[in-house]
């Protein structure tokens, strides 16, 4: 079968474009802006793109256009393709039709820490000679790709996002994976542009609950209202509650390690480079999923102590002057507030200076904007940049918004004096975490350089 795919450099296109090629199809695509490092992988594997979403891309004469949500009406290419009556699908749909029909699916879902669990779990897999199918939104080092398929292979490990489907699909994608075994991580408000509140949300997870069959699993954290609330509406399989005492949960020793516990029992320690609670429970609920197809947890935790994390997650992008740059994809006040408690409790009273983006479309509506302050609290300076004009302008103004912060907070329109404002700021043995869903123009590279010529 020859697929054309719309939208194809995005994390989730991208990914299903190398499983489709994995799979057997001729594979081409196109987008609006090729851009690395997708484009650069999905060249290497044979796949031709397109620049742009040109209605002469008709010739091609695929068997089925496969259409990214970031495809809406008017599009030309798309337009075209209804105009003639030309077959037509979501990414989400023709996976769960054509691929994971026959797999074990664990899938991932939750407001936060769906890349990081995912990645955790495909490594726990590998590590245990599983060799597990995967299709995660992020790249984890020991991985190397962040999509992967063998028809041979029985599990599939795959990041279930609440985000609608298609244009002409507003179910969340998640509903079209029917998983065996199912990671509820959390639930909090999220995607201000297509959920009108949280009770929306909620009845997609609910929607998901009802396709894991009664001999599947699913996870959940037990002191999570929203997701208590989900369960309540009916859960058919078998539930399993973590971060109880009576069940499974955590002990933290220091800020890298923490004991694993079920109940009274001791299962062992898990010894790593990562910082904050999230991680340990996103750790735990991983363990408790690999349980379910058979990987001891003591195996689980063995690979653990070397998973080497995920790019973008607190991310080391240099370190100049005894000055270290991060990057970490943060998009959410509740994902803030943890990134940066975690490095407080590394770095003890070590100054750090949070860069923040308000990029995700929640975050530059405004919808979340009261609760950044709180979330910052552990920023010894806060910079924040936000563009008034085009689109990625802030709906709020960060001035007034971040106000109480007072000379901790200084707000930047402008990338350029964004980073000297930063340069200037910056003294040996700080901690730059610079927050972003988007590539924020480069500015961990910037920041780096400028430190750079600073001391020179």
């Amino acid at each position: 079968m020859h697929l054309h795919i719309l939208g194809i450099c995005g994390t989730f296109m991208g990914g299903l474009a190398l499983i489709a090629r994995a799979a057997g199809h001729r594979v081409t695509g196109c987008d609006a802006g090729v851009y690395p490092p997708m484009s650069t992988q999905l060249k290497e594997q044979g796949i031709d793109l397109i620049e742009g979403f040109g209605p002469e891309q008709l010739s091609l004469k695929p068997d089925l256009f496969v259409i990214g949500n970031v495809v809406s009406r008017g599009n030309p290419l798309m337009e075209a393709i209804l105009d003639v009556g030309l077959p037509y699908t979501s990414g989400p749909q023709w996976l769960g039709e054509f691929i994971l029909q026959g797999q074990h699916v664990l899938a991932v879902a939750g407001t936060h820490g769906k890349t990081t669990t995912s990645s955790m779990l495909a490594w726990i897999l590998q590590y245990a000679g599983k060799k597990p199918n995967f299709l995660i939104g992020g790249v984890a080092p020991g991985l190397e790709v962040s999509a992967r398929f063998d028809a041979t292979q029985p599990l599939f490990v795959i990041e279930a996002d609440e985000y609608d489907t298609a244009f002409f699909d507003k179910r969340s994608k998640f509903v079209h994976y029917r998983p065996r075994t199912a990671i509820l991580n959390n639930l909090e408000y999220d995607h201000a542009d297509i959920f009108p509140d949280l009770a929306a949300i909620e009845t997609q997870f609910h929607h998901l609950l009802r396709t894991v069959p009664r001999t599947g699993l699913v996870i959940t954290p037990s002191q999570d209202d929203a997701l208590s609330r989900v369960i309540a509406r009916g859960c058919w399989a078998e539930h399993t509650a973590i971060n109880t005492t009576a069940g499974w949960h955590t002990r933290t020793r220091d800020a890298m390690s923490f004991d694993v516990l079920n109940g009274s029992l001791t299962l062992g320690t898990v010894a790593w480079s990562h910082t904050g609670a999230h991680n340990q429970h996103n750790a735990l609920a991983a363990i408790v999923a690999a349980q379910h197809v058979g990987v001891s947890a003591a195996t689980s935790i063995e690979a653990l102590c070397a998973f080497s994390g995920v790019k973008r997650r607190m991310e080391v992008r240099g370190t100049v002057r005894n000055i270290t740059v991060y990057d970490d994809f943060a998009h959410h006040p509740t994902a803030i507030a943890t990134t940066l408690a975690g490095l407080r409790a590394q770095i003890g009273t070590q100054r750090i200076l949070a860069v923040l983006e308000p990029r995700s479309n929640t975050m530059k509506l405004g919808t979340m904007a009261a609760r950044l302050p709180a979330a910052l609290v552990d920023a010894d300076l806060v910079f924040c940049y936000g563009q008034r004009e085009g689109k990625q302008a802030l709906g709020w103004d960060p001035s007034e918004v971040l106000g109480s912060l007072g000379s901790r907070m200084q707000s930047h329109q402008a990338i350029e004096t964004l980073v000297q404002a930063i340069q200037r700021a910056a003294q040996p043995g700080d901690h730059i975490v610079v927050m972003s869903n988007g590539g924020f123009a480069g500015v961990h590279d910037r920041l780096l350089e400028a430190l750079a010529a600073s001391s020179a």
